[in-house]
């Protein structure tokens, strides 16, 4: 159990912290949780892309959707940032599936706004209410320098995240076999220098979504200690550097409350 002392010094932590910043962790096994602004709306970076995933895994077991379709790719949808997707060059046809699992395990940018634009924006505002969110909210593509420049932004909240990442290791995400789906894509992340930082020594077992963009250092998993925890950081106009250096070092400090890897 985290400390009175140890809690206090995270918010003190928190609180000095540039920029509007927010936590939310939950021992999946004791129900402990320590909250800092968990509710407030923070720009996202990729992380809008863990509850577009979750939306098309829901779609996909209800049958509304075949994972196995095909999109177009074109040049003009290749965007910067991270992903596979940019290196390509010319036409291609890209199955649903190949999509979001490039969109998550490589944070890939151009799969993620064909997910989008497949489905329009409308979709994910009219189905995100339904998913139990009410502060995130998806606003734009990725890489929308015209929305950017007016002050549109994705949000979500770190308690959302974390809820969804809950259901997930619940098995509540639709159904045993999609949230297990889900888990398994997420713990395929390459992006891993945040909360699992000091952790990957150990080799845990780590499903995440990481976030990144000038002032963002986002990240928001599910660690699987020997007591499993939800655990997710969430900033805007911060200093990357400084959050990262504290989403590694406090993931660190309750994984090891966590009792540590979990026994062989």
């Amino acid at each position: 159990m985290l400390t009175k002392e140890y809690r206090d010094n995270l918010v003190k932590q928190l609180d000095a912290m540039q920029g509007e910043v927010a936590m939310y962790y939950k021992n999946m096994v004791t129900g402990e949780e320590f909250r800092y602004h968990e509710n407030d709306e923070l720009q996202p970076a990729s992380v809008i892309k863990l509850p577009v995933f979750l939306h098309y895994l829901e779609l996909a077991a209800a049958g509304k959707i075949d994972p196995k379709e095909e999109i177009l790719c074109t040049d003009a949808d290749r965007v910067g940032g991270c992903g596979a997707l940019r290196a390509f060059h010319g036409d291609q046809m890209v199955s649903l599936e190949t999509l979001w699992e490039l969109m998550i395990t490589l944070s890939d940018n151009c799969a993620t706004n064909l997910l989008i634009n497949h489905l329009g924006k409308e979709e994910f505002q009219k189905a995100f209410p339904e998913m139990g969110l009410h502060v995130t909210k998806l606003r734009r593509i990725m890489f929308d320098s015209v929305l950017a420049a007016q002050g549109i932004e994705n949000g979500i909240s770190a308690y959302e995240m974390g809820m969804l990442l809950e259901k997930v290791y619940r098995r509540e995400w639709v159904d045993e076999k999609t949230s297990e789906y889900a888990e398994e894509i997420l713990a395929r992340q390459q992006i891993n220098h945040k909360i699992p930082g000091y952790i990957s020594d150990w080799n845990m077992r780590i499903a995440h979504k990481t976030g990144d963009d000038d002032g963002i250092a986002n990240d928001v998993g599910i660690v699987y200690a020997k007591q499993p925890f939800v655990i997710c950081f969430v900033s805007t106009h911060t200093v990357e550097r400084d959050f990262e250096i504290f989403i590694r070092q406090t993931a660190w400090d309750i994984f090891k409350d966590c009792g540590g890897a979990p026994e062989a």
